[in-house]
Parts: C-alpha cells; structure tokens; sequence
C-alpha cells in the first residue's frame, strides 16, 4: 500500500551501498503456545525498495522483503504507530528520528528509548541490525482463499 504523508517533515536518509544483515526477532503462536522466532536477512541495496510500502531501504520496507508482516494501519507514512519496532542493535546506523516520527512514537504501546517507526528507520547499512518485532505489532490474521 505505500504512499506520500505531505503533512510530515521528509526524513534524511542516506540509503546502503553494501549488503548487510537485520535479525528479526519476534514472537508467534505455534500449538497454542508463543514461541520465540528470529530471521536474518541479508539486505541487497540494488533490490530496495522491496514492497514500496513506508521509506524505501526502511526497516519496515526490508522486513516484507525477509517475508515478515508488521503491522503498519497507515500505510506506512508515519501517521499512526502500529509499525513500532524496537532496534536492540545497529541503532547508529539508522536514520535519526524526525519530530514527526517522535510525535506518534509518543502513542505506541511499550515505548523503549531504542523504539522506532518500521516505516521512518532507514539503516544506511554501516552496521549489522537486531530488530525486536513487539508480540501486539505482528498482523497474525491472514486470508486464504
């Protein structure tokens, strides 16, 4: 779903030269029981953006690359924070937050001091990255056919 907020200041991004790897950490229902899941995903910056959905080279947009649904109710334009992630490691090595994206982070349930936006954090590939997914930001619903 991707598109353009023109209400928010445009973030300063710088966007990779060279692979680098985001480890996913979340967790889902397995049996009835939640279990603790990690992916790591070599990011190729010849392929970004991946789903055209939030900045291009976000974390948001290189998750649906590694196949990974976050929740993103805005469409990924920095108007809400249902994408809201916690960057355990590699933090420097993204974007800096905007106003904007510090005016809906104050709305995100389990705010931490390394908590971003998916769709706003752009890593500019320096650094390796750990990414926590929190439990109530995964869309587990899906349809079938």
């Amino acid at each position: 779903m991707g598109g353009v907020n023109p209400y928010i200041q445009k973030a300063k991004v710088r966007l990779p030269e060279q692979p680098f790897t985001i480890t996913f950490r979340y967790k889902e229902v397995e049996n009835g029981k939640l279990v603790e899941r990690e992916r790591v995903f070599t990011v190729d910056p010849k392929a970004i953006p991946y789903a055209h959905t939030g900045e291009p080279g976000s974390i948001l947009d290189i998750g649906f690359g590694a196949g990974l649904e976050i929740d993103h109710a805005c469409g990924g334009v920095c108007a809400c924070a249902t994408c809201h992630v916690i960057v355990r490691e590699g933090g420097e090595s993204c974007s800096p937050k905007t106003e904007d994206e510090e005016d809906q982070l104050d709305q995100a349930r389990g705010l931490e001091l390394d908590s971003r936006l998916s769709c706003q954090c752009v890593p500019d590939g320096t650094r390796n990255l750990v990414v926590e997914i929190p439990y109530w930001n995964r869309n587990l619903v899906k349809e079938t056919d």
